[in-house]
């Protein structure tokens, strides 16, 4: 998610963890700088625009790490604010303000992984977008009325904005398997059995739902709103570049990206261009994560690049507000392209 509801949530959790056993704005203050530290991983470069995706969201989010850090991280901070004698409450804090930072990342699309050392499966729910402001503003009223009305008679409000923004959540991971039954009896209807099947919420709420299905040389997305009615589902094909696909995916870089994204990625060309697209995040034909992995040698043949480059695009933002605002609720427009 967006550091501003990572911050939120992190001061929210080390609130009601302290309650009055710290003042409101340093409870809020640590907390939201404690939920932040996991994203730091974007500071480090592992050599290249690919692995650099593949570990964003890895170690720093991982729940064993960031458990066994939180002790320390935790005495530290006891020690600064001179309450060692309620370390055990500044423990329980920091520990759910670093966790609930992967585990609210891991219910977007982007793919957290929780698991390591273990596994390093990326969970991704993509029941939430990476900004909603129905579930951060429940959290910053609640923050706002435990600092104005003290730790004592805010905790009602903390407590409110928390619970409403789980509830939130909750009812995100309903809404998703809801417009998931609608993608399946729509795909089944046009005779497709994609390989894979990604619903995610459109942007900045929960009422449209993107919907991506990939089958073989193609891939089909189309997006169903709970106000849709009875409007049948439409679904686009998109050609994936299977002329080039094999090849591209011949490269270590490549094939670990495939991987990653659950095999939901196509091949633009561009001029001699080869570029590889994560289908997940974005629409057609604006995708923001897409990677110059390979060219077009001069015989036609796929060479691979010795460096990948991200090389990703981003609809307008006016274009997809113009659109997302009518087609929430009911509009049978195309997306804008």
């Amino acid at each position: 998610m967006d550091s501003v509801s990572q911050f939120v949530l992190g001061a929210s959790v080390a609130a009601l963890a302290l309650g009055h056993r710290a003042r409101p704005w340093r409870a809020v203050l640590w907390g939201g700088a404690v939920a932040t530290l996991p994203d730091l991983d974007v500071l480090l470069d592992h050599g290249s625009a690919v692995a650099n995706m593949l570990n964003h969201r890895a170690d720093s989010h991982s729940l064993l790490w960031l458990t066994l850090a939180a002790p320390l991280l935790a005495l530290g901070i006891a020690s600064l604010e001179q309450q060692r004698h309620v370390y055990g409450r500044w423990l329980l804090a920091v520990w759910l303000a670093l966790v609930t930072h992967p585990l609210l990342d891991a219910m977007t699309i982007y793919g957290t992984k929780l698991a390591l050392p273990f596994s390093d499966h990326g969970f991704a729910v993509g029941s939430l977008f990476v900004i909603d402001p129905l579930y951060t503003l429940p959290l910053v009223f609640g923050l706002a009325g435990y600092v104005l009305r003290g730790a004592v008679a805010g905790a009602r409000w903390n407590r409110a904005g928390f619970l409403l923004s789980c509830a939130y959540a909750g009812w995100s991971v309903v809404a998703q398997g809801i417009a998931t039954g609608v993608a399946e009896r729509a795909l089944a209807a046009q005779g497709l059995r994609p390989q894979a099947l990604i619903v995610t919420a459109a942007p900045l709420q929960t009422l449209l739902w993107r919907v991506l299905a990939v089958d073989g040389e193609a891939a089909y997305e189309g997006f169903w709103s709970f106000c849709d009615g009875d409007r049948p589902l439409q679904l686009q094909r998109i050609d994936r570049g299977a002329i080039w696909l094999p090849e591209v995916l011949a490269i270590p870089a490549a094939a670990a990206l495939d991987r990653f994204v659950g095999g939901c990625t196509k091949v633009e060309r561009h001029g001699d261009k080869l570029r590889l697209v994560d289908l997940r995040m974005g629409q057609e034909p604006h995708y923001v994560f897409g990677f110059d992995v390979a060219r077009l040698g001069g015989d036609g043949a796929v060479v691979p690049n010795g460096v990948d480059r991200k090389d990703g695009a981003r609809i307008d933002a006016g274009k997809g507000m113009a659109w997302l605002w009518p087609r929430m609720w009911g509009a049978d427009i195309p997306s804008p392209r």
